[in-house]
């Protein structure tokens, strides 16, 4: 039985991505996009969560390069799921687009990789645990050969009107919020530590399961901790600018209104 790379010798296939393009047009990024892969990542507790993720995975295309092979930027992320790849973390995912260069031959290279992250939360006060989802997109990128990444967060927080509040004779009229935090870092931060910041600065945090005492805590520390759409951008940014650690940010706060049909927006960036 001749072998593989016999047949290959035998009947060589061409390698048209290798050819040369006479237009000499270098393309600043090429790859795939919306690759659903399973991943294993690990944040501040060390402990490796299996996730689905959304990827897409790029390199630089010389301009007398014709094609680039795509079927690399999928082993490369195949690799990931071998039993002894150790799992992604932030911090890790440098080596992945220094890999992907290397792999690839490639001036530059950039890959985005969004999933969703768990948290184990206890209620406040019956204690009872459950998960809550965090949606997470980070974005590496090599190119001229600095490094660049940002790390996304998107986190599910409750806001109470402080007019609303003000105005009425009892109660006030609440919502369910979303807080996104991008942050470009000089040092490897943890995505807990992020999500905490727009939870602590939002009305209250969200849980999955609360039991009737748990119920009356949340809605009584909202009612407490009134917060504008303003109020949550300016919290989270002014945190956020006191932080060594992080050049540059973008802080942005949707209320999905209770008396409209529509949401109130803000957004806050610098450096970015």
């Amino acid at each position: 039985m001749n072998r593989p790379d016999t047949l290959q010798r035998l009947f060589p296939i061409p390698d048209t991505q290798s050819a040369r393009d006479e237009r000499e047009i270098a393309i600043d990024r090429v790859g795939i996009k919306g690759l659903k892969y399973p991943l294993l990542f690990v944040d501040q507790d060390g402990v490796a969560q299996p996730t689905v993720a959304d990827c897409d995975v790029f390199v630089a295309l010389p301009g007398e390069q014709k094609g680039t092979h795509m079927s690399r930027l999928v082993a490369l992320l195949e690799a990931r799921t071998a039993p002894d790849a150790p799992p992604l973390s932030v911090g890790t995912l440098r080596g992945v687009v220094d890999e992907l260069v290397a792999l690839l031959e490639a001036p530059g290279g950039r890959m985005e990789v969004a999933f969703p992250f768990f948290i184990r939360k206890s209620a406040p006060v019956s204690g009872v645990a459950s998960l809550l989802d965090y949606q997470v997109r980070i974005v590496g990128e090599l190119l001229g050969g600095e490094y660049t990444q940002t790390l996304t967060i998107a986190a599910p927080v409750t806001s109470l009107c402080p007019c609303s509040k003000e105005i009425s004779d009892y109660g006030a009229h609440n919502q369910r919020s979303v807080v996104t935090i991008t942050v470009r870092a000089s040092a490897p931060m943890f995505l807990t530590e992020i999500i905490r910041v727009a939870e602590e600065e939002a009305s209250c945090e969200l849980y999955g399961l609360l039991k009737r005492a748990d119920e009356k805590y949340v809605t009584e520390r909202a009612y407490n901790n009134p917060r504008f759409v303003e109020d949550l951008v300016r919290g989270v940014a002014a945190r956020l600018a006191d932080d060594p650690r992080i050049d540059g940010f973008v802080v942005e706060a949707e209320n999905f209104e209770s008396i409209h049909n529509h949401s109130a927006y803000a957004r806050i960036a610098r450096g970015l």
